[in-house]
């Protein structure tokens, strides 16, 4: 969005009403997100448009609302819903064009072609002489997100109808994280290879968001968007993987029982492809199915936020309790870590799925305990990890891990803060959406560092 949203940005209370009248939008399945989208940036301009002549913010909200358009009956459902509003006669929607409605009808064949081309992406290097069941494992670790990313990135960007500049910025991008895993000498079981393959994912994953969110990459709504694509994405395809696995389960069962054995087929060509092409499908069923999958968002977080913040609370009293300290050798490092990075997960899950307009309860004060819990863990890794390093120096992974639970521990000690003063009723719960959303630029500056400098810095070890 343009200077309409940075003008109004700072009003927490207009937020909070655009806020909730986003999320009643998202929730009806008859209105696609690009047309939400469209009515939100129509609704912010109009409300610029107005405060500029005078009007405070609260005034130029009922206004716009009601300058929108004819009621129509998703609007008049809203206004029983929030009767007690005085902007009960909000205007949401008009019908699709039928270029929109033609588009729509391409988005399945668009996703089935880059799911092709992601799916015989992982096998071109066979052509060369390097094919999956046969290689030692360095070739394929490096490069898999180059493989399946690109294509996913081409998806959005015809989606999302994306400028050449974006474009080109993305392909880019995807080029730099290519070279980097590709011209650098690493051995098979060096460090630098291990850290190369954790990170390049990651970072390209961000690049990926930019291409989600049409090039609007400073947008915070559009950046918890993606926060809650990628929550959402991930589900899917753990269902997806589930039952490629009885597939292929049934495959390798069925043809051994006339004599035939699948193994090769399964693990040269089912496996790594039907795992490429799931990746595209995920996205796909994310989009298409925004209204239904949404609803997994807040039952999840509730479900797993008490467990997660039991269980941290159990291993900090058991720390207490033997005066252990923490081992952090390699998998203990990335159990903490992946730990960790499950709980900033947690929080982004249940801020995408809240509705910023209500007031602190229970839930709320859980999640300040799962926060709080982390914090003190990792200040406790972090501990561990400092003595590790004074005593037997600096490694790839020990120095990487190092830097991440750095920035875990400074997002995880501000978002305590934010819950905190959220919990005290002395600050707005959109305060801590904006830190989280603006904070994912810290952890792609850091993934595309470890990517690009580790490797020479500690001579490709």
């Amino acid at each position: 969005m343009g200077g309409g949203t940075m003008t109004i940005a700072g009003d927490s209370e207009l937020e909070g009403q655009i806020a909730e009248w986003r999320a009643y939008v998202h929730r009806r399945r008859e209105m696609h997100s690009t047309d939400a989208e469209e009515l939100e940036d129509h609704l912010r301009n109009r409300i610029t448009e107005l405060t500029e002549s005078g009007l405070r913010a609260d005034e130029a909200f009922l206004i716009a609302v009601k300058r929108m358009g004819t009621l129509d009956e998703l609007s008049r459902e809203f206004a029983r819903e929030h009767s007690e509003r005085l902007w009960k006669q909000l205007v949401l929607a008009k019908e699709p064009s039928a270029p929109a409605a033609a588009r729509s009808r391409r988005e399945l064949p668009v996703m089935l072609l880059c799911a092709a081309v992601a799916a015989l992406a992982v096998k071109v290097p066979s052509l060369f002489g390097v094919d999956i069941a046969d290689d030692d494992g360095s070739f394929y670790v490096r490069n898999m997100s180059l493989f399946v990313l690109p294509p996913l990135a081409a998806y959005f960007v015809w989606q999302r109808r994306v400028g050449p500049r974006v474009i080109g910025a993305l392909a880019a991008l995807f080029v730099l994280g290519a070279i980097a895993a590709n011209a650098y000498p690493l051995d098979d079981g060096s460090q630098s290879l291990a850290i190369t393959a954790i990170h390049l994912p990651l970072a390209l994953w961000l690049v990926v968001g930019v291409a989600y969110t049409g090039g609007d990459w400073r947008s915070d709504r559009r950046r918890m968007d993606f926060v809650r694509f990628s929550g959402e994405w991930l589900i899917y395809l753990n269902l997806l993987g589930a039952g490629g696995g009885m597939l292929m389960a049934f495959t390798a069962g069925t043809f051994n029982a006339i004599g035939l054995d699948a193994e090769e087929f399964i693990g040269s060509w089912l496996a790594p492809c039907g795992f490429a092409a799931a990746v595209i499908v995920s996205a796909w069923l994310v989009e298409a199915k925004q209204s239904v999958i949404e609803n997994m968002a807040p039952v999840l977080t509730r479900v797993f936020t008490p467990l997660f913040a039991a269980t941290l609370l159990a291993f900090l009293v058991a720390v207490a309790w033997t005066n252990n300290g923490i081992d952090v050798e390699r998998d203990a490092l990335i159990l903490f870590d992946l730990l960790l990075v499950v709980v900033l997960g947690l929080l982004l899950y249940s801020i995408s799925a809240r509705d910023l307009t209500a007031p602190p309860g229970f839930f709320d004060r859980m999640q300040l305990a799962l926060v709080v819990s982390a914090l003190v863990i990792d200040a406790l890794v972090l501990l561990a990890i400092t003595g590790r390093i004074t005593e037997w120096g600096f490694t790839p992974n020990k120095t990487a891990a190092l830097g991440e639970n750095i920035i875990l521990l400074a997002n995880l000690a501000w978002s305590a803060w934010l819950l905190l003063g959220f919990v005290r009723g002395r600050m707005p719960f959109a305060h801590l959406e904006r830190w989280q959303t603006r904070y994912m630029v810290v952890y792609a500056a850091w993934a595309w560092t470890v990517v690009l400098t580790f490797p020479p810095l500690f001579d490709f070890a």
